[in-house]
């Protein structure tokens, strides 16, 4: 992601309502310069998004681009909008921890707007190399005494004059505390309840290793639909287009792309020739692996990526039910289905719970249940999850899988697949959640038998070996991509 300095541009006259009206005292400068509207600049504009995601709880990813597209900036000013959101979010745990060793009032006591700004200048003086310390505190400072008065702007002067002179000392190997998890959560900025169930689930080191992966910028992936094109080709066309673009080493379908620009923004993407997704997601189609004819439902669709992969395995032959509780996004799975050019998926509107009222019972070769769930594999791309989820939640949500599963299971004919996947690392939703339903329902059991394309990977890199019963865990620093739980279940005949 760019790291440049901000841009500032030449603002355009605005009319006011009433802005015509006579007699206010003032010459034609001053009506002149009552219709402008100062364009604010890129930190401005990163400050009021942290702060609208702190106060209201707004997702970043949508909250950023409402942003964006209001401001239409240039490309290098769009993207240290982007780094100071993301990046701000991700770090406030450390950077907290490093601002209260110069702030001498403390930082609970200040306002939102403040404390967010000094976290965001702190993110650009301690992690972004590219950007000049002074110009970080400069614009601060200017900020501080746009929006507050002189005593604000000299405290955030002298607060990230502090920092900036002791760069040196301010590391994350510096932070150490005998409690390993409070050491994993200040120094990779994560609540310390979540490193606490990490550590507890998979052991100290590969609990920090998460957490460092999950501070790593995303990189973009496409599936290729192999109706429109061969992965070779979609291949060569990116890389022609000026992408560093190469096979994935996960998904089949897969190419992973690290600079393209904005894929879905391209004739490529329009003709249908790809879809964006995670390496990660894809690999749930492929364990799914639905055959052409088959009658399939997809329970939690939109927007629609797993759909749109299984309706391709099958070659656009036999039915997906691709269903959503929300009639807008349906229209997104539609969206997506006719730009693929695929007519073997049938859009829904209804409550998953209550799909075996609408489908007969037994009626499905496959069903996928890719159940809402707590997010925890997709820090990357919403940092926010991290500070937002609570314990109470992942006990809620697992409630909720629990529910659809138990509702779906019916309607998968005799020796026909149920596939459980989540965007989740959390055992209480994924292991035991399997565990649970399988001893409710003796009628599954996991299926080892996923297709070797989508083995073969994880052997490579040792996730699992011979005792693979049929579900595993994939974490976000084993590829490098979302991390997410995959489960296998057939029904006996």
């Amino acid at each position: 992601m760019s790291e440049q300095d901000s841009i500032k541009q030449k603002s355009k006259p605005k009319r006011k309502p009433g802005g015509q009206g006579q007699g206010n005292g003032r010459g034609q400068e001053g009506r002149k310069e009552q219709r402008q509207a100062r364009v604010r600049t890129p930190r401005e504009l990163a400050l009021d998004t942290l702060v609208k995601v702190a106060e209201t709880g707004a997702y970043s990813n949508l909250q950023l681009n409402r942003v964006l597209q209001d401001a239409q900036l240039q490309r290098a000013d769009a993207a240290l909008v982007t780094e100071l959101v993301y990046g701000t979010i991700q770090r406030q745990l450390t950077l907290d921890h490093w601002l209260g060793k110069f702030a001498a009032k403390g930082l609970r006591k200040l306002e939102p707007w403040v404390h967010q700004l000094l976290r965001m200048s702190a993110y650009q003086l301690l992690y972004l190399d590219r950007i000049p310390a002074h110009a970080a505190v400069n614009e601060a400072v200017t900020i501080a005494k746009r929006r507050g008065h002189q005593g604000i702007s000299g405290m955030v002067n002298g607060i990230l004059r502090s920092i900036d002179r002791n760069r040196a000392e301010l590391t994350v190997d510096a932070i150490h505390d005998k409690n390993p998890a409070v050491q994993i959560a200040v120094r990779h900025s994560y609540p310390e309840w979540l490193v606490e169930r990490w550590v507890k689930a998979y052991g100290a080191e590969t609990a920090e290793a998460i957490c460092a992966s999950g501070n790593e910028p995303p990189h973009a992936s496409v599936r290729v639909n192999p109706l429109r094109a061969a992965k070779d080709e979609v291949l060569s066309r990116l890389t022609e287009q000026g992408g560093d673009a190469e096979i994935s080493k996960l998904a089949p379908a897969g190419i992973v792309v690290r600079r393209g620009g904005n894929l879905a923004d391209t004739d490529g993407f329009r003709e249908g020739l790809w879809t964006m997704q995670d390496e990660s997601s894809m690999l749930v189609a492929e364990v799914v692996a639905p055959k052409a004819g088959m009658q399939v439902l997809d329970c939690c669709a939109a927007p629609g990526g797993k759909t749109t992969h299984m309706a391709e395995l099958m070659s656009g032959k036999g039915k997906v039910y691709a269903n959503d509780l929300h009639p807008h996004k349906r229209q997104l799975i539609v969206d997506q289905a006719v730009r693929l050019g695929l007519q073997n998926i049938e859009a829904i509107t209804e409550d998953a719970s209550k799909l075996d009222e609408r489908f007969a019972l037994a009626s499905m070769d496959a069903v996928l249940l890719d159940a809402p769930c707590s997010g925890f594999g997709v820090i990357r791309r919403k940092p926010e999850i991290k500070w937002t989820k609570t314990a109470g939640d992942v006990a809620e949500i697992a409630a909720i899988q629990r529910r659809l599963l138990q509702a779906v299971a019916g309607l998968v004919k005799p020796g026909g697949t149920l596939v459980y996947s989540t965007c989740t690392i959390e055992s209480a939703e994924n292991e035991e959640q399997v565990a649970a339903f399988l001893k409710d329902h003796p009628e599954f059991q996991l299926d080892p038998e996923w297709p070797d394309e989508a083995l073969q990977p994880l052997r490579d890199k040792g996730i699992i070996d011979r005792s693979f019963a049929g579900q595993v865990q994939l974490l976000p620093q084993h590829f490098g991509s979302d991390g997410f739980f995959i489960a296998r279940l057939r029904k006996r005949q």
